[in-house]
């Protein structure tokens, strides 16, 4: 299926690794113009070669001037904004025990902050091109995990702003939704299970509480979701949390 997305610019965040990546490239895949922000530096980019339309800018997307200085860069180089994936971040455990006040509004900025920041200075461009915007949440945000208060308000505070701004951003006719992974096979969750006695019986214990097909989500299955809701092949489609989880997050444990 042509998704239409030739062409055109859009910014993913933290989209050198991980999930990031696999929606980089498949937008890539479908001829799109591909800023890619991370604090990786150029020296440590991921992309296969093959992606040369791939343009990375490093920044640090924690303050809002960052922000503003990268989609300025964007703008300058490739030119109008026409779509946005937010989705850097990561679980720094800050729970109440384990954390201080200061660490969890620290943690809050870290995991939210920049959707505003970002949203906020493509919000001109979008405005003019009828645009798109795509929050990759967790499912942490309505599941809870345990030990890490301030990621789960973090991510929680995205799937809020996701309908916030489906509403504010309607008469510009910008669509706005989430996509919420939870168990996902990427080098940072293969990192997390080298901290188990036994890496390979904990990703056995996960996946058989997956109720489809009892194995983690790729992250391209991610990407999937992401560009069919930056396209216009979702172009009724605005509001919406989009669970891209084997049915984890929802479905009887039992069943598994």
């Amino acid at each position: 299926m042509d998704l239409h997305l030739k062409n055109k610019v859009i910014i993913v965040t933290g989209g050198a690794r991980g999930i990031g990546k696999a929606i980089a490239e498949l937008l890539i895949d479908e001829g799109a113009k591909v800023a890619i922000v991370d604090k990786i530096t150029q020296a440590n980019k991921t992309l296969p070669d093959r992606n040369v339309r791939g343009n990375y800018f490093t920044a640090d997307l924690t303050t809002s001037e960052a922000c503003r200085q990268v989609v300025e860069d964007i703008v300058a180089e490739l030119g109008p904004i026409d779509a946005l994936v937010n989705n850097a971040g990561f679980n720094d455990n800050i729970g109440l025990k384990s954390g201080t006040p200061e660490k969890f509004i620290e943690s809050l900025n870290n995991n939210a902050g920049h959707y505003y920041f970002m949203t906020h200075f493509c919000l001109p461009y979008l405005m003019e091109r009828r645009g798109a915007v795509v929050n990759v949440g967790s499912k942490t945000s309505v599941t809870g995990q345990g030990n890490t208060s301030g990621y789960v308000a973090a991510k929680g505070a995205i799937l809020s702003l996701t309908r916030e701004w489906a509403v504010e951003l309607l008469p510009y006719l910008i669509r706005v939704n989430a996509v919420i992974p939870a168990e996902v096979s990427t080098p940072l969750y293969e990192s997390w299970l080298k901290g188990f006695a036994d890496p390979q019986e904990k990703l056995r214990q996960v996946s058989k509480k997956i109720p489809l097909e009892q194995r983690l989500t790729k992250p391209e299955e991610i990407a999937n979701a992401v560009a069919f809701l930056l396209s216009d092949r979702s172009s009724h489609t605005t509001g919406q949390w989009f669970f891209v989880d084997g049915g984890y997050t929802h479905l009887d444990r039992s069943i598994s």
